[in-house]
């Protein structure tokens, strides 16, 4: 049952896999500030679970920071297939690393679990704030996938206490509400259509 956390791991890369090809199809257009802090909080926080004694619970949050990863750098190569950075997505980038940093100073797995969600949050925050004013930038299959991935974390702890459950469920929270803020406008549409 706890090796559920590889069917995650590979749902998850389908999921970004989707969303890169959203990219190049210019339907989707990531924030690079959100993306490249997606990409170093679930590091940080896979390295202080382990450092934690969590096992193999951490492969859906080191995956999650592997495939922002990989849509940052592609972001980064294709014109016209990312969202334009503004001040308040820097304010949010440099609070993402404030806690980043404030984690690095204690050096508690604990304190590092907290100040991962932390620095992940403050990253998503532009992003949250598109996916409401523009839900066509964005599509709801890496969240998905993400919130698949999420879910097969469960599998794998062995011991449930706030190291092993915080950044998992975290995730479930945040990708149940992209989703929603994502596809709210189809959702409603169809209910109305009915």
């Amino acid at each position: 049952m706890r090796y559920l956390v590889f069917v995650g791991a590979i749902i998850h890369l389908i999921g970004v896999s989707l969303y890169i090809k959203a990219m190049f199809k210019r339907k989707v257009k990531p924030n690079k500030v959100t993306w490249l802090m997606w990409s170093v909080a679930p590091l940080i926080g896979t390295f202080a679970a382990l450092s934690a004694g969590v096992g193999l619970a951490v492969i859906p949050l080191f995956m999650m920071g592997v495939g922002s990863l990989l849509v940052f750098i592609i972001s980064l190569f294709r014109k016209n297939s990312y969202w334009k950075v503004n001040k308040f997505d820097y304010i949010c980038g440099i609070l993402s690393v404030l806690a980043l940093v404030l984690w690095y100073i204690t050096k508690e797995p604990i304190i590092a679990i907290i100040f991962s969600i932390l620095s992940d949050f403050f990253a998503a925050v532009p992003t949250i704030i598109k996916a409401w004013k523009y839900p066509e930038t964005e599509s709801s299959s890496a969240y998905i996938a993400a919130l698949l991935s999420a879910l097969t974390s469960f599998a794998a702890i062995k011991v449930w206490n706030f190291e092993s459950l915080a950044f998992p469920c975290y995730l479930v929270i945040f990708n149940i509400s992209a989703i929603f803020l994502i596809e709210r406008g189809r959702l409603f549409k169809r209910k109305r259509d009915d």
